[in-house]
């Protein structure tokens, strides 16, 4: 992978990306939320500029129209405060919950787009982390700093150098009202934790589909099913984002009703207190402190200490999420030649021409210098001890992998400059690593396939073996067969996989150990069926049974990554030393497991 240049380091440099390309477009919501957070540190500093009058108007000159008209003004100035706090929580709330689905798309979106040798890299835990942990993080920071630190300079420069004592027996009476919030209190928080299980649940869906995605992305890519996975995967993400949001709504509400309670409990006290101090009871310098101190107690939490540490926080997330988005795949479709007669054309051969591949963390090289030809209808078998190369080889046709010498030819077009999804439409391949989604065994047979008829499924599953094993279970082909398969035997697993390859019906066949875990009775029914599938077909056949390539109309031998010697059973059998190995100890182990059985 190559990453895109970037100063990650740069708080400067991350806050800008994420506000220009995640925060800006919600500028009409911005705009908005700012609003309601100047409305609320209006109010708030209006609390304490109100005291001026309430001491000169009521405690001094003794107005008692003054004494009707302040309370009820400080009660619609909470309850303004209140709503424009609900109206700013919900509106951030939204934004940052819209930011960590834009993110988690973007990033799923970029994932599916890098190569393979990514995958084999990279732990899928690491990236489910980045999707679920990372993303939450990097909102959390935004979100905070965004939303408090206006709000909060703004009321502390209004309200730091309050510093009163308070009259511990008007508090007493001040909070008399807060009782009354338990109720709504718990109710709501009832209301959340169902919310919050419903949110846990979706969040471990996702998990199990990212978790399946990332196990399966030779599948996905080999069927060009990305667009699919992004859309199955979106919906699990947008559930989330509704329920989130959902769950910040209803707790939200927690707020207007604790402003307006405090409203209240302020009102009274003016109304109680300024009564005292008409009376005499008390005096105006001990209402006046305590009133200033009721106040700062409905304050904002001072947090612009800790912004700080939030930012940088959600900044290491940010430059772990971005490492992600800005993955750039190697084996790309920018040098495509205009060429649609190559794949319009019956015949089709395969060319390998002086190929080396080493992977990126090896030294050695695992291909050196092959050339061979795979001529269309022909099948080819590809043998060797393990680790010769056989599967990269292999894989280097449907360009999961890129050489780094030679080149790999359709006819006489260079693969390099052929459509990927068009190259590996033309390509069906069952693979000895089968992997299976959390589905039936219908959706598992037709993935990647848009529609299929009934009878041709029933003849797809009759040709490839699937029948007999599907009529078994209750719910037949509709039956679910858990993450990878799992409720499956090995057989029946590899069976699925072929009944792709024969949905697929792709002019070009792979088959790397196709048949390795099958036993000697459904393996004969297998090779049957694939005898079939190979009529007209250009084929290349790593074969777990050298018994089961006698027919091929040309074998490889591969070692060390050299092609040492090909030709056909019989001349192969006379001449190259190291098939004649392979045969011997093929034919001892299958005549030990006869004399076994």
């Amino acid at each position: 992978m190559k990453n895109k240049e970037i100063n990650q380091n740069s708080t400067k440099v991350l806050l800008k990306r994420l506000v220009k390309k995640y925060v800006k477009k919600h500028y009409f919501k911005l705009f908005l939320a700012l609003v309601c957070m100047v409305i609320v540190s209006a109010s708030t500093a209006i609390h304490a500029w109100i005291m001026q009058p309430v001491l000169d108007e009521i405690f001094l000159e003794k107005n008692a129209q003054m004494l009707v008209i302040l309370p009820i003004a400080i009660l619609i100035i909470s309850m303004s405060k209140g709503a424009a706090s609900y109206f700013q929580s919900i509106l951030m709330n939204f934004i940052g919950f819209r930011i960590v689905a834009d993110v988690q798309s973007e990033m799923f979106r970029t994932i599916m787009k890098c190569d393979l040798s990514f995958f084999n890299e990279t732990n899928s835990g690491t990236l489910i982390s980045r999707f679920i942990s990372d993303v939450g993080s990097l909102t959390r920071g935004v979100h905070n700093v965004l939303t408090n630190i206006v709000k909060d300079f703004l009321t502390i420069f209004f309200l730091i150098s309050v510093m009163f004592y308070h009259d511990w027996k008007l508090a007493l009476m001040a909070f008399v009202v807060f009782p009354i919030s338990i109720f709504p209190i718990i109710r709501i928080g009832k209301r959340i934790r169902k919310i919050s299980t419903q949110t846990q649940v979706g969040f471990g869906d996702l998990t199990s589909k990212l978790n399946q995605v990332f196990s399966a992305i030779k599948t996905i890519k080999s069927f060009n099913t990305q667009k699919y996975e992004e859309k199955n995967i979106n919906f699990s993400i947008e559930k989330i984002f509704k329920l989130t949001y959902k769950s910040n709504k209803v707790s939200s509400v927690a707020r207007p009703l604790m402003e307006t309670l405090g409203g209240i409990a302020i009102a009274s006290v003016i109304w109680i207190g300024g009564n005292q101090v008409i009376t005499g009871e008390t005096t105006p310098g001990t209402f006046f402190s305590f009133m200033t101190a009721l106040i700062m107690a409905y304050q904002p939490v001072k947090s612009i200490a800790s912004l700080n540490a939030t930012l940088q926080t959600a900044m290491a997330s940010a430059q772990r999420i971005f490492s992600i988005i800005d993955m750039c795949p190697e084996i790309t479709d920018e040098k495509i030649i205009p060429n649609k007669n190559i794949l319009n054309e019956k015949k089709k051969s395969i060319i390998f021409k002086n190929v080396s591949f080493r992977y990126k963390n090896s030294k050695n090289k695992i291909l050196n210098n092959c050339s061979f030809i795979i001529p269309h209808g022909k099948k080819i078998a590809l043998v060797g001890h393990s680790g010769a190369g056989k599967t990269t080889l292999l894989n280097l046709i449907p360009r999961f992998y890129q050489p780094q010498k030679g080149n790999i030819f359709l006819n006489d077009v260079d693969i390099k400059n052929i459509k990927i999804s068009s190259l590996r439409n033309l390509i069906s391949l069952v693979s000895q690593d089968i992997i299976l989604f959390d589905g039936s065994i219908k959706y598992n047979i037709v993935y990647g396939t848009q529609s299929v008829s009934e009878n041709k499924l029933k003849e797809i599953c009759k040709n490839s073996g699937c029948e007999e094993f599907i009529r078994k279970f209750p719910n037949g082909i509709n039956t679910e067969i858990g993450e990878n398969g799992v409720k499956l035997s090995g057989g029946q697993r590899q069976r699925i996989a072929i009944a792709r390859a024969f949905l697929k019906n792709s002019p070009f066949l792979l088959l790397d150990e196709a048949t390795s875990a099958l036993d000697s009775v459904s393996e004969e029914k297998i090779q049957k069926a694939l005898k079939k599938l190979l009529v007209g077909k250009t084929s290349l056949v790593i074969a777990h049974r050298l018994s089961t390539i006698n027919d091929a109309d040309e074998i490889v031998v591969l070692e060390k990554g050299k092609i040492l010697d090909r030709g056909s059973h019989e001349k192969l059998i006379s001449r190259s030393g190291i098939y004649k190995n392979l045969y011997e100890i093929q034919f001892k182990v299958e005549s030990d497991d006869k004399k076994v059985r």
